[in-house]
């Protein structure tokens, strides 16, 4: 579906941009180099201190221009938010909630795939940690510029096992917790694949495929909105803010309630308002998760702000303690700059080159409408709740583009599934009568899916006015092989995803050598 460009979309896509936008990102970090010189001058390894800060900054923006593309690509796909107001509310945000619910401390080794204690040498920490943050920075650069949307964290996960195994060998790795992270590979795709795609089907049948679909949007979208809500009030208390305030699973779900309730509420009287101008299809349908859909964007930015900041901070925070107490040490607290560092590095990322991502994800894996981008946005709420509560290591990253794949596999499934049924009334009718057909195959061809079954149904009862020959059997079949999802975005992410981990690895191991090889 062709969507206006406005102005904002244009200065952020152009190519013809592409060098300021480069330009800008480089007087960030060395805004950066230059702020923390000016109070780290002095110190033991105020220059290592520096270097590790642009290179935090940069993984802060690789994570900006890669990973937000999944909170807020299927809402601009949909046409529910303008890529430009997208890009604005995303960076909001996402810096809100890594300053907000960021945290005080974070793990210096993110998932606990090594353990530092092996390591006699305060040097080769701080080495490992640079060489992790530079291998996870470039790869998530790589993956972007390549088109593929890909997991931050398992991006820093892949950098820290390479430099920990070129620090302290093969022992230092923890294989249990790396096999689980290899799990979620499987794990998180399918998960919300299945849900978004159970969504959707099930909005097909309750609403779309009514006959009056005003009434039984009426019905069941405050429900479905309700269960949002629901998710993500639970979503939020769970993920977002559990660093602020410490919850149990039943008590974020009482607030989900609540937030629920209320928002069960308020749906029901506004859809009970537009029922009496709402277009009775499909269409009308759409413009009811607007809103919804502009919510869910700015609550999985905040989010995914909150959590995926420590992949950018977690090993400056490391190196800032390693370098001030001379040791290695387990968690480190997070001194206010360096959260600003990664705030607004992923808030710069996103708006210099997120754009990119967002449309991969919101329209060239497969078309979105309202209905489908919503099913997305829940898929991926729900599915975090469920795995946190099952102990399954998942990836948001993951979980998104499922959910959209999910969308469009199922509209394939569906528009093969008719074409099924086609053919077995295209065998009752007589090849002699193929004029007749012409307008029923023009209708046909430009239905929507939601249209299909009813012409089939008028030809199933009017046969003598609709023949179906051979013919044009083919030709309905050409139409029903029509791809829903892109299969070339499929295997470029599927690869991506599969040697994120290995690569930054390499990479990781790599950068070690080197750094150990400089500062020795």
């Amino acid at each position: 579906m062709a969507r206006s460009t406005g102005f904002l979309d244009t200065v952020l896509t152009s190519p013809s941009t592409e060098r300021y936008r480069v330009g800008i990102s480089l007087l960030f970090l060395l805004g950066i180099w230059l702020t923390v010189g000016s109070f780290s001058d002095g110190m033991p390894g105020s220059m290592l201190l520096m270097a590790a800060a642009v290179i935090g900054g940069y993984m802060a923006i690789n994570i900006g221009a890669n990973d937000v593309a999944n909170n807020v690509g299927p809402a601009v796909g949909s046409g529910a938010l303008s890529l430009g107001a997208a890009v604005l509310i995303a960076a909001v945000f996402e810096a809100g909630g890594a300053l907000i619910a960021g945290g005080n401390v974070v793990s210096t080794i993110k998932g606990g795939i090594i353990d530092p204690s092996t390591l006699d040498d305060g040097r080769a920490f701080i080495w490992l940690m640079t060489a992790a943050l530079l291998a996870g920075a470039l790869w998530l650069n790589l993956a972007t510029w390549m088109g593929a949307p890909v997991s931050t964290t398992h991006s820093i996960v892949g950098g820290v096992l390479g430099a920990g195994i070129a620090a302290g060998g093969w022992g230092i790795a923890d294989w249990a917790v790396m096999g689980k992270i290899a799990a979620s590979w499987v794990i998180s795709p399918v998960l919300g694949g299945a849900l978004a795609a159970l969504f959707l089907y099930a909005i097909k049948k309750t609403v779309l495929y009514r006959q009056d679909v005003v009434p039984a949007a009426r019905t069941f979208v405050p429900w479905l909105v309700a269960i949002m809500a629901w998710a993500f009030g639970t979503y939020l208390m769970i993920k977002g803010v559990k660093k602020v305030i410490k919850v149990d699973f039943l008590e974020a779900s009482l607030v989900g309630l609540v937030a629920a309730a209320v928002v069960f509420v308020i749906v029901r009287t506004l859809v009970g308002r537009k029922a009496s101008t709402m277009e009775n299809s499909s269409a009308g349908v759409n413009t009811l998760f607007t809103w919804p859909l502009i919510f869910a964007a700015a609550l999985l930015s905040f989010a995914h702000g909150a959590n995926d900041v420590a992949n950018a901070i977690g090993p400056l925070a490391a190196i800032n303690d390693a370098l001030s107490a001379g040791t290695v040490i387990a968690s480190a607290s997070i001194p206010l700059w360096v959260m600003m560092v990664g705030a607004l590095g992923i808030a710069v990322g996103l708006m210099l080159f997120g754009p990119r991502l967002i449309k991969t994800v919101g329209s060239e894996i497969t078309e979105l409408d309202k209905t489908r981008a919503f099913c997305i946005a829940l898929s991926a709420a729900l599915t975090v709740i469920l795995a946190s509560q099952l102990g399954l290591p998942v990836s948001s990253t993951h979980i998104a583009i499922g959910g959209v794949f999910g969308v469009g596999f199922l509209r394939e499934y569906l528009k093969s599934n008719y074409a099924t049924q086609l053919h077995k009334i295209v065998e009752h009718h007589d090849p002699d009568e193929q004029e007749r057909l012409k307008p029923f195959l023009d209708d046909f061809r430009n239905a929507s899916v939601e249209e299909m079954e009813s012409l089939l149904k008028q030809a199933k009862k009017h046969k003598r006015e609709v023949p179906l020959s051979k013919s044009e059997r083919k030709r309905l079949k050409k139409i029903y092989k029509e791809e829903m999802v892109k299969r070339s975005h499929l295997v470029r992410i599927a690869a991506a995803w599969i040697i994120t981990v290995p690569a930054s690895a390499i990479m990781a191991a790599i950068l070690f050598f080197t750094l150990r090889g400089l500062l020795i």
